[in-house]
């Protein structure tokens, strides 16, 4: 889908007005990191770039939740209410406060992502796990890839716990997500230890390319006069080191062999079998895992990519001018530079909700990408501005954009299978007919059960009744009515809530055809 808005645009106000007014399926990743629920106020120091920034981490649930966030999950999406409410009930309500919060802004993302897109979510112990919930439920559990845990600190004071040092970032994909392997550089021991012979071409270490056990394939056949299977062993090419020298990983075994003989890097000067010198220079390091440190004794950049990526993801110190905002939750731009060159192509659109100093935005310029940020703070633009020009030397125009953009894709609220209802005013006397009631219904929601939602081939087959019993309170109108199927309405009885209704379907076994 086309975007609706500029490369290097920052649009200013409340993010969930700017997201529900950007075009479906438009951006390749989002890489957030909103507020924690830390039930604390944060304020940036005084003499600082970000100097009266301040914002208020704490949730309540009369205070802070919409009604129409509520009515939204609940009609469209039970299964996220209720992680919502596990939340509400299991922490506080400050707690599911916070989730509703997320929840209505994490379903607009989830629909302006690309098929091939990706999310993360920053985050930490606080909520992480009640985050985690709601994001399955919105990005489905299948999709989840990842927690990275990132150690934001080498050490934190506490006398009654053990010192909390990292954060959370929660890592999920779209199904045909996209994503490439970076490579930290060897620890300066690991290449004492193992990198301890030289040659004109510099340090190397002698590694095996056949592991144990014989094959009936191509690794078990004789290559330059060696045979494996008299040895009880087969031929075995590490891939990072075929992907590090440039040998297309797609070519047969024993052309990968002969590339690789080609390179000076295999000895055939054995009376076992050959041995595979792997230079320091051409060693791609370590994959990155879902732990991410500050490597004091490495050097170098990330791997992977053509990209140069700056290893450093360690908390910026205040007597850090240049980096520094003063901002209080200010990450390292080091930190999303891997995320952005990980999950993005060169000519990727990156999107922040919660733009605050602009490390997202600073990130994804440096690697050439394209970008969007969100946020509420007035000040957010000047920030932005200033720290382009001092860590990039950007000074082309960015967009500062105070109104919703124009959809231009149909302009649905949300993803097609959680779209919402449409608000309807309640109805003066005299009260709608059925007949209105069931066209109406029809009209938005199709000839789908609302208790087990399977979808029916002639509407026939639905029933018009309520969702609330009368005999419990419920008004008798058109937003108290829903259409059910036989089977589901005989299950329904005055006990029985929309929500129970679906959860005593799923018992039975009445199945959503999708």
């Amino acid at each position: 889908m086309n975007a609706n808005w500029k490369n290097r645009t920052l649009f200013h106000g409340d993010n969930l007005t700017f997201m529900r007014a950007m075009n479906s399926e438009s951006v390749d990743l989002i890489a957030t990191d909103p507020p924690f629920n830390k039930g604390r106020d944060f304020h940036a120091t005084p003499d600082s770039l970000a100097a009266g920034a301040k914002f208020q981490d704490r949730w309540s649930w009369e205070r802070d939740v919409h009604q129409e966030w509520v009515d939204l999950i609940t009609d469209d999406n039970p299964r996220l209410m209720e992680a919502i409410e596990s939340a509400r009930f299991a922490h506080s309500d400050g707690m599911g406060a916070f989730m509703c919060f997320m929840a209505v802004r994490l379903l607009a993302m989830h629909r302006v992502l690309k098929p091939t897109g990706s999310i993360y979510l920053h985050c930490d112990p606080t909520a992480s796990h009640y985050l985690k919930a709601v994001m399955d439920a919105i990005f489905g559990h299948r999709n989840f890839r990842n927690e990275i845990v990132w150690r934001r600190s080498a050490s934190h004071n506490s006398a009654d716990r053990f010192g909390p040092v990292h954060d959370n970032i929660l890592f999920y994909a779209k199904p045909d997500y996209k994503h490439r392997v970076l490579f930290s550089p060897h620890l300066h021991g690991y290449v004492d230890e193992y990198f301890n012979k030289s040659d004109d071409r510099g340090l190397y270490r002698e590694q095996t390319i056949h592991g144990a056990g014989t094959r009936n394939g191509a690794s078990g056949q004789t290559w330059r006069g060696f045979d494996p299977t008299a040895k009880g062993r087969h031929w075995a090419v590490p891939s990072k080191v075929v992907l590090a020298l440039g040998i297309d990983p797609d070519l047969p075994l024993h052309e990968k062999l002969d590339a690789l003989y080609e390179q000076g890097c295999i000895d055939l000067e054995s009376a076992y079998l050959p041995t595979y010198r792997q230079y320091l220079e051409d060693s791609p390091g370590v994959p990155l895992q879902d732990v991410w440190a500050y490597q004091p004794y490495s050097k170098g950049l990330l791997r992977g990519t053509d990209d140069e990526i700056d290893r450093d993801v360690k908390w910026i110190p205040g007597r850090d001018k240049k980096e520094r905002t003063g901002f209080a939750t200010q990450k390292p731009v080091g930190l999303y530079s891997r995320i952005i060159a990980s999950s993005t192509d060169s000519d990727g659109i990156v999107l922040d909700p919660f733009a605050g100093c602009a490390t997202t935005l600073v990130a994804a310029e440096k690697l050439g990408r394209r970008w969007i940020g969100i946020d509420i703070w007035d000040k957010a633009h000047e920030v932005v501005i200033d720290r382009l020009e001092n860590l990039v030397g950007l000074l082309d125009e960015i967009h500062y954009v105070t109104e919703p953009p124009e959809r231009t894709d149909g302009g649905e609220t949300s993803a097609p299978f959680l779209r919402v209802k449409q608000g309807v005013k309640e109805p003066e006397c005299p009260r709608w007919t059925r007949a209105q009631m069931y066209e109406h219904l029809l009209e938005q929601h199709g000839q789908r059960c609302q208790g087990c939602d399977r979808t029916f081939d002639d509407p026939r087959y639905l029933e018009l009744d309520h969702n609330t019993p009368r005999a419990d309170g419920g008004l008798n109108h058109i937003t108290n009515r829903i259409l059910l199927c036989g089977p589901g309405n005989r299950l329904k009885s005055n006990t029985f809530t929309l929500s129970g209704l679906r959860r005593e379907n799923r018992k039975r076994g009445y199945m959503a055809v999708k």
